[in-house]
């Protein structure tokens, strides 16, 4: 839940910030891929911290080193998030975060069906709850590569 919130936080914080004139937030969609970049940065922090040890617990076990596993998907949310800002790259990494969101899946899966804790608290119960927020990343990066795309056609 408080990857949600930091989303829609720093998405408003952003569009006000280009409604005041800075150009970069200046269009919703530019604000969109900023929050979505400082998402991925918060959520990318968890898996160099002692939260990577909770996060290796989630991987299922068919996957070979979990810790590594936690560290290399870390450092794709981070590329993935500069990616997202660099035009050349823009794209790309929508299309990378989109993939590698689809294959965390099954560890949030895991973790709900095991009941694992999160930084010692107890697992939410529900498995909806669990995973509510990678549906919604996965649209707005989807929605984000094809407004790019779209954009890219006009020019």
């Amino acid at each position: 839940m408080l990857v949600l919130v930091v989303l829609f936080v720093s998405l408003l914080i952003l569009r006000g910030l280009g409604a005041l004139g800075v150009q970069a937030f200046a269009s919703w969609q530019d604000a969109t891929r900023y929050a979505l970049a400082v998402m991925f940065l918060f959520t990318s922090t968890a898996h160099f911290t002692r939260m990577k040890h909770d996060l290796a617990k989630m991987v299922p076990r068919v996957f070979p080193h979990p810790l590594g596993l936690v560290y290399l998907t870390g450092l794709c949310e981070v590329f993935g998030a500069i990616g997202m800002l660099l035009p050349k790259f823009r794209s790309v990494a929508g299309a990378c975060l989109v993939l590698l969101l689809m294959a965390m899946f099954p560890a949030n899966i895991n973790a709900a069906r095991k009941g694992l804790p999160l930084r010692g608290k107890p697992p939410t119960p529900l498995l909806v709850a669990r995973t509510d927020a990678a549906p919604l990343h996965r649209t707005d990066l989807v929605v984000d590569k094809a407004l790019n795309t779209h954009q890219a056609g006009k020019s």
